[in-house]
């Protein structure tokens, strides 16, 4: 059984959020929990609220137990760029965009992965 988690428009890049996605991909969570707790990012603060958020959903909402869910998938994709301005010289201003990004975090259960 799978379980699911999203987080939208947090305010860092995707790039970066990808970079720590990576490292979690397929571990168990209590070791994906760990690797992410030996980073100082806000962006692996902001991945780890939504791994434990899909925990939580899996525990409270499906009676999944917590130490057999393995992180199976997490997407970062790009969301809406938030449009700045910055002063320049002689009163002109440039633009320049902020980006977000929207994070999907997939668990499932060991079990489910030894029947198929």
């Amino acid at each position: 059984m799978q379980v699911t988690a999203k987080a939208k428009y947090l305010r860092r890049g995707p790039r970066k959020v990808r970079r720590y996605a990576k490292l979690v991909t397929g571990k168990p969570l209590a070791e994906a929990r760990a690797i992410l707790a030996a980073y100082a990012s806000p962006a692996v603060r902001e991945l780890t609220k939504v791994i434990n958020s899909a925990a939580a959903n899996g525990e409270n909402n499906l009676g999944m137990d917590p130490e057999e869910l393995v992180v199976a998938k997490i997407t970062v994709d790009e969301g809406m760029r938030l449009p700045r301005v910055r002063p320049r010289a002689r009163g002109r201003a440039d633009r320049f965009y902020k980006p977000t990004c929207h994070v999907t975090v997939v668990l499932s259960d060991q079990t489910e992965d030894d029947e198929q």
